[in-house]
């Protein structure tokens, strides 16, 4: 039975809000475990502890296996894409010394990305006034992260680390909502985590020798955002990808930059600059824009 027209709507607005809150934290989250182990091997962890989560629940609840083997294929480089590429460019870039601020405000081009493919690929028609969203989305978050930028920061090999990152959960947000639309998330979840802890072990085995200060702070950005974010605002992000459109709903990541900043000032004090403030009106007017669409007339 299809639920209410008005109570998905709540629903979906519900998903919305807490991607928002989890993603924007996760930078916080993602900067405290980088102070106890390297990135690759933060990640593995990470994703270990991902394992331990999922294989319970998929378990009780039986989830669906899928279908074929080139569903499985389908999932598997999805996760790869949306796990490792993003996470290992993300978290290498903060690792190299980037700000959150800088990597936040560069992974926020995403949208664009997702735009562009999907009024060129999938089939999306956008309007102006969309593609004004979109424009100013971009701006005001550059203007909320404009004083925490500092381009001594960005190497050659942080940059790269970021468009990896960038090109990594682009392609492969889409890439699940295209081939994925109906296998079950729960097991999508386990066997990406599968694959994501078996890319990530070599890699901090060769460059990190998986050296790790074992501390309290460290589990809990672990458990944060495992639980959190990599299990249920991920969920939450592919459930609106199939409830509403991919510009659309992406363009809530503009939003993350911002909670960021928000948090900031409820925790740590850090009042936001006038620019700030400006940014995170014109982001939230940006977010409208994308968001918003006309009521078609009533059928005679």
């Amino acid at each position: 039975m299809t639920p209410p027209l008005s109570a998905r709507r709540w629903f979906d607005s519900f998903l919305a809000w807490y991607f928002v809150a989890i993603w924007g934290s996760g930078f916080l989250a993602t900067k405290i475990g980088l102070q106890y182990a390297a990135p690759f091997t933060f990640l593995t962890l990470r994703f270990l502890f991902g394992i331990a989560c999922m294989l319970p629940i998929v378990l009780i609840a039986r989830a669906r296996w899928p279908a074929t083997r080139r569903d499985l294929g389908h999932v598997i480089v999805a996760g790869l894409l949306m796990h490792a590429l993003h996470l290992a460019g993300s978290h290498y870039t903060q690792y190299l010394g980037v700000s959150a601020g800088i990597t936040a405000v560069l992974l926020s081009v995403q949208p664009l990305l997702t735009a562009f493919i999907a009024s060129r690929w999938m089939g999306e028609r956008l309007a102006g006034w969309q593609w004004l969203g979109i424009a100013l989305g971009l701006a005001g978050v550059m203007l909320v992260v404009w004083h925490k930028i500092d381009v001594r920061e960005m190497t050659a090999i942080s940059l790269l680390a970021v468009i990896v990152s960038l090109l990594g959960v682009t392609a492969g947000t889409l890439y699940q909502r295209v081939f994925c639309p109906l296998v079950d998330l729960r097991m999508a979840a386990l066997i990406q985590f599968i694959v994501t802890a078996a890319a990530m072990a070599p890699l901090a085995w060769l460059f990190e020798g998986y050296h790790v200060n074992w501390a309290w702070p460290m589990f809990g950005a672990i458990v944060f955002l495992v639980i959190g974010g990599s299990i249920l605002a991920v969920n939450a992000l592919h459930t609106l990808m199939r409830h509403g459109e991919a510009t659309r709903v992406t363009s809530l990541i503009y939003l993350t930059p911002i909670f960021a900043v928000m948090l900031e000032l409820a925790i740590f004090k850090v009042v936001p600059s006038a620019l700030s403030v400006i940014g995170i009106t014109i982001t939230c007017a940006g977010v409208a824009l994308v968001a918003w669409q006309r009521r078609k007339p009533a059928p005679e």
